[in-house]
């Protein structure tokens, strides 16, 4: 689909995404808002942008309306209200517009909700409590737009158009069946109905995007899915700038963000992290995360060179939360002081990882293989980059293909390329064999045999790349493909279990044991600039956790980085490094995190937005401690004037040899930023 150029406003660096769903069922809406009072919280706060609401998940707009349906409980334009006594200091006003789901909508139009192949409504049932989802490919989508337009025409200078929910699934509504006849494809087959959906988020994008900008060309645009689509740049092109939404306690986890951010980096376009005050997830009324969790997630965003937006939904009364600000505030005044390291600051991180979603499953919000990368490389202070295979891999010294990224010619064509300016690749598991079946694309120094017969197997790498305090084989937990270094250099040996555990034959508690002989085969092969692990490490990295893999592939990839390591430090796995230039300022900032996380709680479920007492944990930040005695060498290019602390301004003693800068951090807690100027 057609994408649309927009410029690149800057954003702002403390954000409040004001989320305001309410029931038709609720009266007295905003009947305590107080101009006053809101600028005064806002402020304090220090709040510089927020994002208003002009229609809910429940189809009810906050301000009169020609095209919509104002809440019934509202008496006045509250949106007016807000969004007047924002301006009034100074802050940015985006106005939101929930896009994929209107229950006023699907009570009035129920022929405009989404179907499934079932004939049934998408995400509720007649008896549970939730939202339906509008089809993008019915008339509903006159209908938004015509929103969106309104919205702009009544604040034409609002400071963007956020759109929610954005996502068509491959069902039966009568408008995707009419759409299926009309084209010859069949309702039967989900291929086709796969066409259909495409076909809708199409005309959603196209539209609602044309909407948004009708009477202003370069106003901002985001169109918000919950997460961003590695690989599709037909739906970036949509976007002005990228709104991150991941919060950490609300199913993301705590390594969606870097994940996110790495890959959004790269897509030349302003970002921002999206968190949440909550203690679980949105509408979580009065639920309250630990201040310290919320300065955490703030210096995180800014360590991966975003600005900061942190979700609130206030009582429907509008009153905003005393508590809640005061938290912001912690973050956002620890946020404001750092913000001149921060501002035009882009990673200069030298691993790139070629996202495998971006290549196989680029409408998943998780791939495994992707993950277990990420979390192997920022637990082993590894700064990265993740990439998609249109991006330029030339700035960085290896680039990753993790576990199942089979290459065809064209993808073949710029891993020769770049093999051969310089670069340096490691493949793991099916990684680098020819989408077409045909053996390895790349010549990996070794002979192929196929995939082992065993589901899991033993690996014993040679005595450098091995784990720390494992001198045997250790148990791998996925199946292996079979090679032996024929021009290449072996990096250890496989051995094999006695057989896989089947009802026929199976051997205490878990796999087999293994064979007391190695299996002639190898776990991996270095050849020049290009390293193969046999085994698909950073999926069963993400399944398993296990040391002894994170260890193996990570001394692997210090050896085949060699000299072109860019940084070590001795912070724990689970501290985080990460480094960004300023080009203007001429100094690269290295960013030092640490804040441990703990599951707590019992397990909960979220059934339609209703908490019940099953399904899983929650997992919290909420002591920090200091580190102490924390060292960091990093490869700098050109000579250093000097090593400062931000923004304490303090002077740091330093060395650089041979293009290595080594400093040490005394103490720190949460995050330490650490100016090198050149």
């Amino acid at each position: 689909m057609p994408s649309r150029p927009f410029p690149s406003p800057p954003l702002r660096f403390r954000q409040v995404h004001l989320d305001f769903h309410n029931s038709p069922h609720i009266g007295d809406i905003g009947k305590k808002f107080d101009r006053k009072r809101w600028q005064e919280t806002l402020r304090k706060a220090e709040v510089d942008s927020i994002t208003l609401f002009s229609k809910c998940h429940h189809g009810w707009s906050y301000h009169p309306t020609q095209v919509g349906r104002m809440h019934p409980g509202l008496a006045f334009d509250l949106l007016r209200a807000q969004y007047e006594a924002s301006k009034e200091i100074g802050l940015k006003v985006p106005i939101y517009l929930s896009a994929g789901l209107d229950c006023a909508m699907a009570q009035e139009h129920p022929e405009w909700i989404e179907l499934n192949e079932e004939g049934r409504p998408v995400r509720t049932q007649p008896l549970r409590a939730g939202f339906d989802k509008m089809c993008f490919l019915s008339p509903y989508l006159d209908y938004l737009c015509e929103q969106i337009v309104e919205a702009t025409e009544l604040f034409p200078d609002c400071d963007g158009i956020f759109l929610d929910i954005i996502n068509q699934s491959p069902g039966c509504s009568p408008w995707a069946m009419q759409y299926l006849a009309a084209n010859g494809l069949d309702a039967g087959s989900l291929e086709d109905r796969k066409k259909a959906a495409k076909e809708g988020l199409k005309r959603y994008y196209e539209r609602t995007t044309e909407a948004a900008v009708r009477t202003r060309a370069e106003r901002p645009v985001f169109h918000n899915s919950g997460h961003i689509w590695r690989g599709r740049r037909d739906i970036a092109g949509f976007q002005s700038h990228f709104e991150m939404e991941s919060l950490p306690t609300g199913g993301w986890g705590y390594d969606h963000f870097p994940e996110s951010a790495a890959y959004v980096s790269q897509l030349g376009k302003p970002y921002l992290g999206m968190t949440g005050k909550f203690h679980t997830t949105w509408g979580e009324i009065g639920g309250y995360k630990h201040p310290n969790a919320l300065r955490y997630e703030c210096a995180a965003m800014l360590a991966f060179g975003a600005a900061c937006s942190v979700g609130d939904q206030p009582l429907p009364s509008v009153e905003l939360d005393a508590s809640t600000y005061e938290m912001i505030g912690v973050a956002y005044r620890e946020v404001k002081a750092k913000e001149p390291w921060c501002t035009g600051a882009v990673l200069a991180h030298k691993i790139g990882l070629l996202s495998a979603a971006s290549e196989n499953t680029p409408d998943a919000r998780e791939n495994p293989a992707d993950t277990g990368a990420v979390r192997i490389l920022l637990e082993e202070h590894l700064p990265f980059a993740v990439l998609d295979r249109e991006m330029d891999f030339g700035p960085f010294a290896v680039v990753i293909f993790p576990d199942n990224i089979r290459l065809d010619e064209a993808l073949r064509q710029k891993a020769a390329e770049y093999l051969a300016g310089g670069g340096k690749i490691l493949l793991t598991g099916e990684s680098g064999l020819a989408r077409d079946g045909g053996g390895f694309a790349l010549e990996i120094g070794a002979d192929w045999e196929g995939a082992s017969p065993f589901e899991i197997d033993y690996v014993r790498p040679r005595q450098d790349l091995r784990p720390e305090a494992v001198d045997e084989p250790f148990v791998h937990y996925q199946r292996s493909q079979r090679i032996k270094a024929t021009k290449g250099k072996s990096l250890g040996e496989v051995y094999d279990p006695y057989f896989n555990r089947t009802y026929e034959h199976f051997s205490g508690h878990q796999h087999a044991p293994r064979r007391e002989e190695s299996s002639g085969y190898d776990s991996g092969v270095l050849h020049g600039s290009v390293m193969y692990l046999a085994h698909p490490v950073f999926t069963a990295y993400r399944t398993m956790g296990h040391f002894t893999c994170r260890r193996y592939v990570a001394k692997a990839l210090r050896l085949l980085l060699g000299n072109d390591e860019p940084v070590h430090t001795n912070l724990p796995s689970t501290g985080r490094i990460t480094v960004t230039q300023q080009e203007k300022e001429n100094r690269l900032i290295v960013h030092l995190l640490f804040a441990p996380t703990v599951n707590r709680g019992g397990q909960i479920k979220l059934d339609a937005g209703t908490q019940q007492s099953v399904g899983r944990g929650v997992e919290v930040v909420e002591d920090l401690f200091p580190l102490r005695d924390i060292s960091v060498s990093i490869r700098v290019d050109g000579p250093v004037r000097e090593v400062t602390l931000e923004p304490q301004g303090e002077t740091v003693k330093f060395q650089q040899e041979e293009g290595l800068v080594t400093f040490e951090v005394k103490e720190f807690t949460c995050h330490q930023m650490v100016a090198i100027q050149r």
